[in-house]
């Protein structure tokens, strides 16, 4: 029944009808719903919070569908993942959730597939890539709501500075044009954030560079493989041993901390994604982006990330939820949301609207590597719980004295341990 009734409300947006929904599952009915929403902040100040974005948003839809109300909490990255499971083991959980991870939440029966909640136009728009990772045992439950790559940023100034012509290409090139930018005086050479803001990202990217990653093909663990060991020895002994990632120790330096930094023409290299542009633009700070470095030669495989859009059914609220979702995808939202935060779309009308207009040049190279771009393995019921481990603990492995193999090889039995648990 919910399929017919969303094509229903499909046609009737198309008509700048208002419908109101009755008989046909949980949450319908006279009288006013609310719908609560905890979301991510994408901003890097008060400015620019995404609490601005909900609201717009928000405004617009309760104007058209009066019976329906959206309470909607925004919370930095730091604190998102964590609150949402909080409020879950509390047995209170929200509507929605636009977070890092949903599928421990599958996994436990506590969402509604995406079937149940979308119009079939708007599931079928996604990304198929995006729709594959938000898939558990074949069902779609998490619904992508931000996507991006990642490109190595670099300061032009601070490089003509230190004499450097070009950005590296290879390991051995960026620990040189590291010690260049240390001997020109510059903050960070290198910066390199893995503290629990978003290290799992930035240890993917290495691992990525150096040949491995995460898993194996059959979604199996394998964080301490030879090839990963061997990645984060290089970044110990030739970037944090010879001091050429900064005052602040990895595992202390977050990503937006990172990312001010470079902003405030502090940093002569990082890896990136696209928010950063406007937060650099603004600043006036001269940059350029390349592919990031590999061991050899340009990183084959550049890493994706997707966030996530998913819908709790404790409160009973499928069909007022699947209204507000088929409004908050359409390709005016979808389109806002980009330009405001320079993140790349989860659609693909949108995407090829971006592709056509100008004002959005600068995340072609960010677009291109999309298609190819390896996620996190986010459809694993255990990757939440490896997450956080990797965020608590892979810093540890880059201290003076500390030891990637057994950090590495730590983080695997947990990792292994909690798929065993799946």
């Amino acid at each position: 029944m919910q399929r017919r009734t969303n094509i229903l409300i499909a046609a009737g947006a198309a008509l700048g009808l208002t419908i109101t929904l009755a008989g046909c599952g949980g949450g319908t009915g006279s009288g006013e719903v609310t719908l609560k929403l905890v979301a991510a902040d994408y901003g890097d100040t008060q400015a620019n919070s995404s609490k601005k974005y909900w609201a717009d948003v928000v405004e617009k839809f309760e104007a058209k569908n009066p019976d329906i109300k959206v309470d909607v909490t925004v919370l930095s990255w730091n604190d998102v993942d964590a609150e949402v499971a909080k409020m879950v083991k509390a047995g209170d959980a929200p509507d929605m959730a636009q977070i890092g991870a949903y599928s421990d939440f599958a996994a436990k029966d506590l969402l509604y597939p995406a079937d149940d909640l979308l119009s079939i136009p708007v599931q079928g728009d996604f990304l198929s890539s995006l729709t594959d990772a938000g898939e558990v045992n074949r069902v779609q439950y998490g619904m992508p709501f931000a996507s991006s790559t990642r490109l190595m940023f670099y300061n032009k100034k601070l490089f003509r500075d230190a004499g450097i012509t070009a950005a590296p290409k290879t390991w051995a090139q960026l620990a040189a044009d590291a010690e260049k930018l240390k001997d020109s005086g510059v903050k960070y050479p290198f910066a390199l954030p893995l503290g629990k803001e978003e290290a799992q990202a930035e240890a993917m990217m290495w691992l990525l560079a150096g040949g491995d990653g995460y898993t194996d093909q059959v979604g199996s663990y394998t964080v301490d493989s030879d090839i990963n060991i061997q990645t984060f020895d290089w970044i110990k002994k030739n970037l944090v041993d010879k001091d050429l990632v900064g005052p602040v120790a990895p595992g202390q330096l977050n990503r937006q901390d990172a990312f001010n930094a470079f902003s405030n023409g502090e940093v002569g290299m990082l890896n990136g994604h696209p928010t950063l542009i406007g937060q650099a633009q603004k600043k006036g700070v001269e940059f350029g982006m390349a592919a990031l470095p590999g061991r050899s030669g340009a990183s084959k495989s550049a890493m994706g990330v997707a966030d996530w859009m998913m819908a709790f059914k404790q409160n009973d609220h499928r069909d007022e939820i699947g209204t507000f979702l088929d409004f908050v995808y359409n390709k005016e939202n979808v389109l806002k949301f980009s330009e405001t935060y320079n993140i790349l779309p989860v659609t693909n009308s949108a995407v090829d609207e971006m592709a056509e207009d100008a004002k959005f040049a600068q995340l072609k190279k960010f677009l291109e590597a999309l298609p190819s771009s390896q996620l996190p393995p986010v459809g694993n019921t255990s990757w939440a719980q490896v997450s956080a481990e990797i965020k608590a603990q892979i810093g540890k492995a880059v201290t003076p004295g500390g030891s990637p193999q057994a950090v590495l090889t730590d983080i695997q039995n947990k990792a292994q341990a909690a798929q065993d648990a799946e």
